[in-house]
């Protein structure tokens, strides 16, 4: 079988680069895959292909340009795996683009509306083409989903289900990243709680979480996919919340306080902030750790009609955190790439993968995982 030619757009950034060296370097796949690091800079994206050898090449592609399809079918690209946030303002030219070209398309957009219109909006263009697309292939849905599906199994309702990630201070921060958050920080959000849909402000009025190997932090509403999909999916009859909590409890009032000025008006677009963000914050790593997480909690009612609460906890250390956006890309690819099926059209990464499928990637990386009844 022919070699999966993957284009990584974005492929020299925060999670592209993760992305096209998983690819690339794993004895066990990349003679199956020959990977294209692709962004804008031809000398950044040849320099990583350099490092990665078995056939990878950098090329220069900005995918807002015209005529994206055209170099597609030109380089013979067979799956397209788009990194380039933030998604939170991105069209579907990408896709659309890989749809035209015959090319199957992965991303990793955390945008709520980016994920949740993905299905309807690429559907007809990702069947005709006989092609698979996959919108949201990251921490969540693909892996949020993943847990809850392995801890509920079998259950007969699920009431709450609490998500929280905690990244590591001193592990690696995009600044795309730090766009996407900034790009609602202090907006009203749609949170499912109490059996309704109520506003809730982003980044706003951060309240304490608790983990297992990791110490209590501050954690504040975030604007994700899982909020819109989950309730209806899980059928979730009181809340579905998920909270990003800084280890920096100085950097987390940050955002608080960003917050709070934009819904007095007077910070209108914090996401202008993003790139000095990006580069002070450095400045507050010696109060940090290399150990991130995260956690998912869910309580309803078992199998046998008995109340459960149960928790699914991630610890990553020396910085490994931001492996974990990327794995469900990895595995989705690597699937593909060994002509196993995957449902064609368009759709969310929500249930794709079992939790059992990132177990080889955490042990890879030394990241430990616990259960527990609480």
């Amino acid at each position: 079988m022919a070699a999966l030619t993957t284009l990584v757009l974005g492929g020299y950034g925060n999670f592209g680069a993760r992305i096209c060296k998983a690819l690339a370097g794993d004895p066990a796949t990349h003679h199956g895959i020959r990977v294209l690091v692709a962004g804008r800079d031809a000398l950044r994206a040849q320099a990583l292909a350099n490092t990665l050898g078995h056939g990878a090449q950098g090329v220069a592609l900005d995918h807002q340009t015209p005529g994206l399809a055209a170099t597609l079918r030109q380089w013979g690209v067979g799956l397209v795996i788009h990194t380039a946030g933030p998604f939170q303002a991105q069209a579907y030219n990408v896709a659309q683009a890989a749809a035209e070209a015959g090319a199957h398309y992965i991303d990793l957009a955390d945008g709520r509306r980016f994920v949740c219109d993905f299905p309807a909006s690429m559907q007809a263009a990702f069947a005709a083409a006989g092609r698979t697309a996959i919108a949201g292939a990251s921490t969540v849905p693909a892996l949020s989903s993943a847990v809850i599906d392995h801890l509920c199994a079998g259950w007969q309702h699920i009431d709450r289900i609490d998500t929280c990630i905690a990244p590591a201070q001193r592990a690696p921060r995009g600044q795309a990243t730090l766009a996407a958050v900034l790009s609602y920080c202090g907006l009203p959000i749609d949170v499912w709680e109490g059996g309704r849909w109520q506003p809730q402000r982003g980044w706003a009025h951060p309240t304490p979480v608790r983990f297992h190997r990791l110490r209590p932090r501050l954690g504040a509403v975030c604007d994700i996919p899982d909020l819109e999909i989950f309730p209806a999916r899980y059928q979730a009859r009181d809340r579905v919340t998920f909270r990003a909590a800084l280890e920096v409890g100085l950097a987390q009032r940050a955002f608080a306080t960003l917050a709070a000025l934009r819904s007095w008006g007077v910070l209108p677009h914090p996401e202008k902030l993003a790139w000095l963000m990006h580069h002070a914050g450095g400045a507050l790593d010696f109060l940090g750790t290399p150990l991130g997480g995260m956690v998912v909690r869910v309580a309803g009612t078992d199998a046998q009609g008995q109340p459960r609460r149960r928790a699914w906890h991630i610890a990553a250390d020396h910085d490994h955190g931001p492996e974990i956006p990327c794995m469900a890309a990895i595995l989705l690819a690597r699937q593909l790439a060994a002509g196993q099926a995957l449902p064609m059209g368009a759709h969310t990464s929500t249930s794709l993968l079992p939790l059992a499928a990132f177990a080889p990637e955490f042990a890879r990386w030394g990241m430990v995982t616990d259960v527990v009844e609480e």
